[in-house]
């Protein structure tokens, strides 16, 4: 994707590179991961940087490098999701007590592997 004026590359487009992707190798299993939970549709492992006690990551098996680049045809993808994280959020003993849901888009924001993927985090207060 380039901006018709500039031909320049825009913020993230270097980093949506399926072959280079880890989570899209941690979906296929050539890097093997223990995962929490799976569908036809999106899979949930722990973050190896956790910031709460609890700290799930719940990716898309689709190769959707920022929230920004989904498509008009992903919206039921994205609700899937967020019922995905509900679940697992249940599963895990936080939903009662509360759980924080997080989508960084683009390096600014905190976005450091390009697939999009929502952190869900519990277990602990939030500011």
């Amino acid at each position: 994707m380039r901006t018709a004026r500039s031909g320049a590359n825009l913020p993230g487009e270097d980093k949506g590179k399926m072959e280079d992707c880890i989570f899209c190798k941690i979906i296929s299993g050539s890097i093997p991961t223990k995962m929490v939970y799976e569908d036809e549709q999106a899979v949930v492992f722990d973050d190896i940087h956790p910031q709460a006690p609890i700290h799930l990551l719940v990716v898309p098996r689709k190769h959707i490098p920022r929230l920004m680049d989904a498509a008009p045809g992903d919206e039921a993808l994205l609700g899937h999701l967020l019922e995905v994280a509900n679940r697992v959020a249940r599963e895990r003993g936080v939903a009662e007590e509360g759980y924080r849901v997080v989508i960084n888009v683009n390096r600014g924001a905190g976005q450091v592997v390009f697939h999009l993927h929502l952190h869900v985090m519990g277990g602990r207060k939030f500011a």
